[in-house]
């Protein structure tokens, strides 16, 4: 008597890791094709805005250090 995996050794192994290799390349696959029609976005900032001052120590930020002790 054999067991159902010997019965047909030309069957299509139908494990986890195959399922999920196959998946893999269709999904790489899927993203190469997809990534040449992706057109880079423009920059929203020039240089001035880029180098401005950003950080603002506000009363909330200040709160915030004396609560947690910074």
């Amino acid at each position: 008597m054999s067991t159902k995996k010997d019965d047909n050794p030309e069957k299509v192994d139908r494990s986890r890791r195959s399922f999920l290799q196959a998946g893999l390349a269709g999904a790489s696959a899927a993203a190469a094709a997809t990534g040449a029609a992706v057109v880079p976005a423009a920059a929203s900032e020039n240089d001035a805005d880029k180098k401005k001052a950003r950080y603002r120590e506000t009363d909330h930020v200040k709160t915030y250090y004396a609560t947690n002790r910074y």
